[in-house]
């Protein structure tokens, strides 16, 4: 299924952001987990047109999760085609191609750069037993020995996740389930370094694509290299990883052959960009030091720029490389948000057995607003967790699972749909303390950006759990092209990080109300006593 999004009028801009309508654009590429999006963006951050292209997610037994790096060059390849069918300017308006990609996914790939395997993504859980047995020891924390911890969160701010779902697992899985990929790996890609492959032939990590193989010493914010130690100790030859750039880097011109396929210029440069939280970051217009944005997309994450490298080894949230000069980037990961959603549409209520013509199909996310907004705070008792992929932060447990409770006969499936809402956003108020205090200082206001920032009714949920006000950022499923963009902008020298805070718009204010507040501070009370109860049982039943 394809899509186009276009502005009123392509090029055309409103007034009083760099002064005029830029001339430049930046073409750039959102890879998530559901698909590809292609942007036109100008150098202002203002949307002119994007496409968007799906891409299949593999979900194999045991916690497996992958896609075909070649579906994703497939993806990029049409929403482009199609985006610039519909620009009338010259290919020599667009002066850069950068990408924001989803994160901690594991490409192999061979000498001429060819993908040996399907890419594992940050789902995946299969390497969680090869991250015990390389980094285990007598004195240890989930499985992963002490020693190593402490210098892990030394020099990385960091460590590998015990649930597996990060490249340092991955390479272990191959190293030690698929030996012959292994053999014959020659560099071991994250998604962004895979798409700047197939646009550049060079193979480069950035400062932030590199950091959850956990091999790099992060102390130096301009200055993040491979740590000798790290990279011996990892169990992954050392010459298998990549260099490592900025994210504003450019890598050289398009290669002819894809310039030909995307049908851009061959002069035109990429620039390296970086993973989703990155750019999303950008994109929200946090780039002020202790500015807190919230992402809604398949997966969440509350994330601030802050002047400092720290680690909260306990909450599973620290600061880490990022694209800003100088800073690093506060990171706290949810697994699964909008997923949720995703899986109620397609598992419930639209299984793909019944589902109609695409012409004929519902836009379902549309009307799961319509029923949430007919149902009271509370969603009349249901309350859901949404642990539907396990949790990463503030507790990294894959063990966990979704479920809802206290249902009733006299329950409807609107009491459901809300109750998924509301269950993202008692979670995200339940990462929302640890971030407090690891800022050290009060969080009164959050951007809110993502697919999630498009129903008016879940951000006034969020704002309503949280006790904050939320400004939605105009456009904010675009937040990752957008902030793709001013990475490339900055990177081309047409702009600073520090016009990023003038640059951002917003169309919307949510201030929490005092009623349902009282609510869902019954309602979260409950949320933490159900993990607290149910932790084990999930950790019994999910053992494997």
């Amino acid at each position: 299924m394809a899509a186009v999004f276009l502005s009123d009028s392509l090029g055309c801009y409103a007034p009083g952001m760099l002064g005029t309508a830029p001339s430049r654009f930046v073409l750039a590429v959102d890879l998530g987990t559901s698909g590809a999006k292609v942007a036109l963006i100008g150098i202002d951050g203002r949307v002119a047109a994007w496409e968007f292209e799906p891409v299949e997610l593999i979900v194999l037994p045991g916690g497996g999760a992958e896609q075909r790096p070649d579906d994703w060059w497939r993806a990029v390849v049409a929403a482009t085609r199609r985006l610039l069918a519909r620009h009338d300017g010259p290919a020599a308006e667009i002066a850069a191609v950068c990408c924001s990609t989803q994160s901690e996914g594991t490409v192999p790939v061979d000498e001429a750069g060819a993908p040996l395997a399907n890419c594992i993504l940050w789902m995946d859980m299969r390497g969680a037993p090869h991250l015990r047995r390389q980094f285990g020891g007598p004195l240890s924390m989930k499985g992963i020995s002490l020693p190593r911890i402490r210098r892990w969160v030394k020099l990385t701010g960091g460590m590998p996740s015990p649930t597996g779902k990060d490249p340092a697992a991955h390479m272990l899985y191959i190293r030690d389930e698929l030996p012959e990929v292994y053999e014959r790996t020659h560099k071991f890609l994250n998604v962004p370094d895979y798409l700047n492959l197939r646009l550049t032939g060079r193979m480069a990590a950035s400062y932030d694509s590199i950091m959850t193989s956990w091999v790099t010493d992060n102390r130096d914010a301009d200055a993040v290299k491979y740590d000798a130690g790290l990279v011996r100790e990892c169990g992954i030859d050392g010459d298998k990883l990549p260099e490592i750039v900025k994210c504003t880097e450019v890598l050289g011109r398009l290669k002819p052959a894809a310039a030909e396929e995307l049908g851009l210029a061959p002069e035109t440069q990429v620039v390296a960009g970086a993973i989703d939280t990155t750019a999303a970051a950008i994109g929200a217009g946090a780039t002020d030091d202790f500015g807190v944005h919230l992402y809604l997309g398949t997966s969440s994450w509350l994330a601030a720029h802050v002047p400092f490298k720290k680690t909260d080894v306990f909450a599973s949230i620290a600061s880490l490389p990022c694209a800003l000069p100088g800073r690093w980037l506060l990171t706290a990961l949810q697994a699964t948000a909008g997923g949720n959603l995703t899986w109620l549409r397609d598992n419930v209520l639209y299984h793909q057995d019944e589902l109609l013509a695409e012409e004929e199909q519902p836009d379902v996310f549309k009307i799961f607003d319509q029923i949430a907004e007919r149902v009271p705070p509370g969603s009349n008792g249901v309350l859901y967790t949404p642990w539907i992929w396990g949790e990463r932060a503030p507790v990294d447990d894959g063990a966990l699972r979704a479920g809802l409770f206290n249902l009733s006969l006299d329950n409807t499936r609107e009491d459901i749909v809300r109750a998924f809402f509301e269950g993202v956003a008692l979670n995200t108020r339940w990462l929302l303390g640890p971030v407090r205090k690891f800022l050290g200082r009060p969080v009164d206001s959050i951007n809110l950006v993502g697919g999630g920032g498009q129903s008016d009714v879940w951000c006034q949920i969020v704002a309503d759990v949280l006790g904050v006000t939320v400004h939605r950022v105009r456009d904010p499923i675009q937040a990752n092209a957008r902030g793709a963009a001013w990475i490339a902008a900055a990177g081309l020298g047409e702009i600073s990080f520090a016009d990023v805070s003038r640059l951002v718009e917003f169309d919307g204010d949510f201030e929490p109300g005092v009623a349902a507040r009282e609510v869902y501070d019954a309602r979260y009370r409950t949320f933490l006593e159900i993990h607290k109860r149910m932790r084990p049982v999930y950790r019994r039943i999910n053992s494997r």
